[in-house]
């Protein structure tokens, strides 16, 4: 069963590389997998070019949506990642 959750991207900068590898190496921490949504554009969450791809900026709303085992846990770790401006706030 899939879980979904919105969050708004709150740093500055958006989401640029630095903070991608994070949310991938979190991602990639559980067996779910992963889409992230943003306007039109989709990407996969393990994969750093697609998710550079969303140009995701300050205040964009993104949906973060998983499916799997642990898909819940891994919404939770992803949406905390994301409100805590990826520690560069």
């Amino acid at each position: 069963m899939a879980v979904t959750r919105e969050v708004v991207i709150p740093n500055k900068e958006g989401l640029h590389f630095r903070p991608i590898m994070k949310f991938v190496d979190t991602a990639q921490r559980y067996q779910a997998g992963v889409t992230v949504h943003c306007e039109d554009r989709q990407a996969d969450g393990r994969s750093p070019m697609e998710m550079l791809m969303l140009v995701a900026t300050q205040g964009a709303k993104v949906k973060v949506v998983a499916d799997g085992v642990d898909a819940e846990e891994l919404v939770n770790a992803l949406v905390s990642l994301v409100e805590s401006g990826f520690g560069e706030m």
